[in-house]
């Protein structure tokens, strides 16, 4: 039986979600549903998490697993597309990529190179979809953003390989709220 030991954890940027405050209540909301969910891999038995380094869904749950980190044996891996990943944000952004970064188990880039083409973003996705098990997404087919790319590579795959998609919808996150 196949199983799950890596788990890479993608979804919104916060500027599609229109959260541009660390205090937002939606950014509190898709923490916790976060938490949850990467607990439930958790004791499933996945050792590593895996994020990109993408403002909004990816670094919430960089923070998520760092605070989960104290209480489970559990790694954080950060795999940017390319060299420079993240320089062209403004201070504040940079110095959250920097707190999750340096407190992360792994680092790396996937290219080598400074941004030069979406060729780099494919092979990402690529690179991610050959060294993980699962995807967990915070995304809704509804309401299309960025992470589409992603979630289409993500399902082709799962056609001929073993690969878990797990989807987090608005109506979703919309319950969670009221719990």
């Amino acid at each position: 039986m196949e199983v799950v030991k890596t788990v890479f954890v993608t979804g919104y940027r916060s500027f599609e979600l229109n959260i541009f405050q660390d205090n937002d209540p939606k950014a509190a909301v898709i923490k916790k549903v976060l938490k949850s969910e990467l607990v439930n891999f958790i004791e499933e038995g996945v050792e590593w998490f895996l994020i990109s380094g993408n403002l909004g869904v990816e670094l919430w749950a960089g923070e998520v697993v760092l605070e989960l980190k104290q209480e489970y044996d559990v790694k954080l891996g950060i795999l940017y597309p390319f060299q420079g990943f993240g320089e062209n944000w403004n201070e504040k952004n940079k110095l959250l990529l920097e707190k999750v970064e340096g407190q992360a188990d792994y680092v790396d880039f996937v290219s080598r190179r400074p941004y030069q083409s979406p060729a780099q973003l494919k092979g990402h996705t690529t690179f991610i979809l050959n060294h993980s098990q699962a995807a967990l997404m915070i995304y809704d087919k509804e309401y299309p953003g960025k992470s589409m790319y992603f979630l289409k590579d993500a399902e082709s795959f799962a056609e001929t390989h073993f690969y878990e998609n797990r989807l987090i919808s608005m109506d979703d996150l919309q319950n969670f709220s009221h719990e």
